[in-house]
């Protein structure tokens, strides 16, 4: 048996080394990997020909983001740039798509080159040269009049399987173009977009909040509406061109309603108190940060706004919010399902969304935007036309402010076709000095921090001082407790710092794809949580954040309180079984690790076997299988205390395997402790003491309850020896005995044995033990 304890050790020994010379070897080669936005990285992939016919070399980088100007001799003949520097180009992996863009001074695009993405539904099952068929139709589009607002924005072909990947690229191709041709710095002989005249600062005005019923919000604008019938869908697709399509129209009554879909800011006080009431708008204003918005979206008809790709990679492939030439597409983890809307006469709508607009999106809420909808029709086996429909917003002028009048600085003149690489002029408008984006999330986000960090100073206090704790088992009881239900209510529900192994799968991939600290600042509180579990690995291993710092932890042992509570029956495992169970975790984790390196984005999907988004994140607002599951797993806890912990969870396993290294240990064993006394190990919550006595750490929650048991002179069979031993010293050395006098607690030794003693004086240290223990099972 003692053999046998140490086979899992040495296997996650080597797992460990194992892991850290690949991250080891992840870090060396990000030293030699260009970065993912480095334009000059990508042009060594393509030549100038690729994007203008005859042009034989290119220019150095101009302006800030860089473009590149091609010449055929000295002639210019356009410029190459990143479309990524210039608009979002997020995709369905939740990485940029890195597209090279080639465009002439005119404005018309001339060639396009993908370098390089993440997809996982092109890298896997749909080829990329049907990408690349759909975009390339862009070619040859005239931009400038799009800029100029003289012609619609051309479309790209859509591709079946891969709706998200294509509509981002064409968007983010249109909407770069776009941005470089009205910042003049092309050089086009048409007239750029002339600058603005003085214009007055809007902000909203937050000192507005009243409450108004539906007929009153729709009638001034504070909600907007798309109303589409059979025969609107039936025309849109006719008049596409797409003869296949239009063969196929939509069945039902031309005045059939298709879609009825409302939309509305809700981050405007009135809007919001009157479309989500008091309480639920005050919880959202809290989680908003300084400038942030939040849309509600509500729908009925046949045609659905959420569509089912969400349900699958956690992104709404039929709605786009767009403004001037930034795009988003929201994920699940922008997305609150809302059951009706609280003003006077709404209608009962059988869909209604809250989206929380991302805070590093580029939205400014007193300009006008857009909802663009997304309407697809199957014309084939794979294959899928699509129109689109704008919903277009402006938030009505009696919920803004306006400041003094704001004149935009002049811009230089913009160099000429003519002119020398190294002579010519940028036209920049000078930009103030802003902190990076991380510094104001911090700042205002420093209420939340300073919660955290009160709580992180208190769990460390509560393990420096454990052993004043644990001598009083009903206070360190309690407060045991009270941190749990903190943790959960706080951390989890309302701030949503749930840790997952997502995050050790993205900090892996980030050291091979061009690791960035401003994008892990960019969260404060899984930054702090982060940065404290590091730190506690060196000293406790990983028991400070499963048994302390994560919320569904904490969720699983409240439950389990309560199920003891009630009289709910316990089962333990036996160790035998046990044993062989708990590897399991280790087995996803690596799993799921070895996926990541080959696939991010479906190692994220694959990680939904962690319950923890739709538990605590989503607070089971979600689709019924993953209720379903989560509460399966709950539910088995009530039973087997943490059992998702135990033999499931892969974050749990990945910072078990580092949690080796701890350098410290605080958890203390008597020489009795596994031979012959088992109460240790009997009562252990999650079983993490083998029956030879030792505490296996990499299972250890660090709940200190055979602490408890160290210090107790009551239960603990060393400690009730200790304590009687004590006790006949103090009654041999009292005054009766002193003057030979035969009290009641005198001892007469008749014999040299004991006689007159109490029952538990003659108990033995042996005996005592074995009071706890099961018997062994004999080989």
């Amino acid at each position: 048996m003692l053999q046998r304890t140490h086979v899992v050790p040495d296997f996650l020994t080597q797992a460990a080394r194992a892991l850290f010379a690949l991250a080891f070897l992840c870090v060396l080669s990000s030293f030699n990997t260009a970065s993912a936005a480095d334009l000059n990285g990508y042009l060594s992939k393509i030549a100038p020909a690729d994007f203008f016919a005859g042009a034989d070399r290119f220019g150095p980088p101009q302006g800030e983001p860089p473009i590149i100007p091609a010449y055929r001799g000295d002639q210019l003949q356009g410029f190459v740039y990143l479309n990524s520097d210039f608009a979002n180009a997020v995709g369905y992996s939740g990485k940029p798509i890195q597209m090279l863009v080639g465009i002439d001074p005119k404005g018309v695009l001339t060639g396009l080159k993908l370098v390089e993405h993440k997809e996982p539904i092109v890298l896997v099952g749909i080829p990329e040269k049907r990408i690349l068929e759909a975009v390339n139709k862009l070619i040859g589009a005239d931009l400038g009049s799009v800029a100029r607002g003289a012609a619609p924005a051309p479309q790209v072909d859509i591709v079946s399987g891969a709706t998200v990947t294509v509509l981002v690229i064409g968007d983010s191709i249109v909407r770069s173009a776009t941005k470089l041709i009205r910042s003049g710095r092309l050089g086009a002989q048409g007239s750029p977009v002339a600058a603005a005249g003085p214009r007055a600062a809007k902000a909203i005005d937050a000192a507005k909040s009243e409450v108004r019923d539906w007929q009153t919000l729709v009638g001034d604008g504070s909600v907007r509406r798309l109303t589409l019938s059979v025969a609107d869908i039936n025309q849109a697709f006719e008049k596409s061109g797409n003869a296949v399509a239009a063969a196929r129209p939509e069945e039902g009554a031309p005045d059939d309603s298709f879609i009825d879909l409302y939309v509305a800011d809700v981050a405007v006080p009135t809007i919001g108190r009157s479309l989500l009431g008091d309480e639920s708008y005050g919880r959202l204003a809290g989680r908003l940060k300084p400038g942030q918005q939040a849309l509600v979206v509500a729908g009925a008809g046949r045609y659905s706004f959420k569509g089912a790709a969400y349900v699958r990679g956690g992104i709404f492939d039929r709605i786009e919010l767009i403004q001037e030439t930034n795009s988003i597409r929201f994920r699940d983890r922008d997305h609150t399902r809302l059951g009706s809307l609280a003003a006077d006469g709404a209608p009962d709508f059988p869909e209604i969304a809250l989206f929380m607009v991302p805070a590093d999106f580029a939205f400014d809420a007193t300009e006008p935007w857009a909802l663009q909808l997304l309407v697809q029709r199957v014309v084939g086996a794979r294959d899928k036309a699509w129109v689109t429909f704008d919903l277009g917003y402006t938030l009505p002028e009696t919920y803004l402010k306006r400041e003094a009048p704001v004149r935009p600085a002049a811009a230089a003149a913009a160099p000429t076709a003519k002119s020398s690489p190294a002579a010519a002029p940028e036209a920049r408008v000078p930009t103030t000095d802003e902190d990076p984006l991380w510094m104001r999330i911090w700042r205002a986000d420093a209420l939340k921090i300073g919660t955290a960090m009160l709580a992180l100073g208190a769990l460390t206090l509560i393990f420096f001082f454990q052993n004043f704790l644990v001598r009083r088992p009903a206070v360190y009881t309690w407060v045991r407790r009270f941190y749990l239900l903190f943790i959960l209510v706080w951390l989890g529900w309302y701030a949503n710092a749930q840790l997952s192994v997502v995050n050790v799968l993205t900090f892996t991939n980030s050291l091979l794809t061009g690791f960035s600290w401003e994008y892990f600042l960019s969260a404060p509180l899984i930054f702090l949580l982060w940065a404290s579990i590091a730190a506690g690995l060196l000293f406790w291993g990983r028991g400070p954040f499963c048994g302390w710092l994560c919320p569904f932890g904490a969720l699983q042992e409240l439950l389990n309180n309560a199920a003891k509570a009630l009289k709910v029956p316990q089962y333990r495992v036996p160790w035998g079984l046990h044993e062989r169970l708990w590897p399991i975790k280790y087995i996803i984790f690596l799993g799921l690790f070895g996926m990541s390196l080959y696939s991010t984005a479906f190692a994220e999907q694959l990680a939904e076997v962690e319950p923890f988004k739709t538990s605590i994140v989503l607070k089971f607002a979600r689709e019924w299988p993953f209720v379903v599951y989560a509460l399966t797993l709950l539910a088995a806890g009530l039973f087997v205390e943490r059992f998702f912990c135990r033999y499931m969870c892969p974050l749990g396993a990945a910072l078990a395997i580092p949690g080796r290294i701890r350098m410290f240990e605080w958890l203390r064993r008597w020489p009795e402790c596994g031979s012959p006394c088992q109460r240790c190990a009997n009562e252990c919550p999650v079983q993490a003491i083998h029956p030879e006595g030792h505490i296996n750490v990499n299972e250890c929650i660090y709940c200190m309850h055979c602490q408890e048991l160290y210090f107790d002179d009551h239960r603990c069979p060393h400690m009730i020896q200790v304590r009687l031993k004590r006790e006949k010293r103090m009654a041999m050395s009292s005054p009766s005995m002193r003057s030979g006098g035969k009290g009641p607690n005198t001892i007469i030794t008749a014999g040299g044995k004991p006689v007159g003693a109490s029952p538990v004086d003659a108990i033995t240290p042996s005996a005592t033990c074995n009071l706890n223990r099961k018997p062994r099972r004999q080989s």
